[in-house]
């Protein structure tokens, strides 16, 4: 009689499995991306309030001229 058994060698999954799921678990966790503009953006809002203040003080000072 022959024999028809097929083992995987002793150090492998035969499937891979469990070296994925390994792979999968011991993976960092994915960071969200930053908004690289957030600076700029604040930058942007701060200098058109400064910028309606003087505008503002101005109207004021011609007024009261």
């Amino acid at each position: 009689m022959s024999n028809y058994q097929n083992f995987p060698p002793a150090n492998e999954d035969g499937a891979a499995s469990t070296q994925m799921f390994r792979a999968f678990v011991d993976e960092p966790a994915a960071q969200p991306p930053t908004a690289p503009n957030e600076g700029r953006r604040t930058g942007v809002i701060a200098l058109s309030v400064i910028i309606a203040l003087v505008v503002v003080a101005g109207v004021v000072y011609l007024a009261m001229k």
